[in-house]
């Protein structure tokens, strides 16, 4: 009977020693697979917030992009319609020219002489430029609050 108590305690103590080799393998690898879950949550928590952000910045984008575009068309709207004004006589443009003096000393010496105006060429050139200032400065102010609300937070 010893002799079989010895051989069951051995077989027990093997048994156990198996056992507790594959609990301790399995052990080390469900904390293996925390630490790999855990990073892949850490991961998709970042993506998500970065995607957040992202979706942020581009509605504050949208928003500025529709402020600046409907600005500058209502400039250029302006813009047009003066022209459209002057075109049609409604308004002019007013200059600040004198006129040469053609050799007369008099004061009375220009009594039919129209006031000075600009040629046609000259008066779209004005229109154009004004437009493109226009535009330049929606510009500049576009970019100016694109830094400010993009680039510096």
């Amino acid at each position: 009977m010893n002799r079989v108590t010895s051989v069951v305690c051995i077989a027990l103590l093997g048994l156990v020693a198996i056992l507790g080799w594959f609990v301790d393998h399995y052990r080390d690898n469900a904390i293996t697979y925390k630490s790999q879950r855990d990073q892949a949550t850490q991961s998709l928590n970042l993506a998500n917030s970065t995607i957040s952000d992202m979706q942020v910045r581009q509605r504050d984008v949208a928003a500025l992009d529709a402020k600046y575009t409907g600005e500058l068309a209502d400039a250029k709207d302006t813009i047009e319609q003066l022209e459209r004004d002057v075109v049609a006589g409604k308004r002019r443009l007013q200059l600040n020219a004198k006129c040469p003096a053609n050799g007369e000393t008099g004061s009375d010496g220009m009594g039919n002489a129209s006031g000075a105006r600009l040629t046609d060429a000259a008066q779209r050139d004005y229109f154009i430029l004004r437009t493109r200032i226009e535009t330049i400065i929606g510009q500049v102010n576009y970019l100016q609050n694109y830094i400010r609300q993009q680039c510096l937070n």
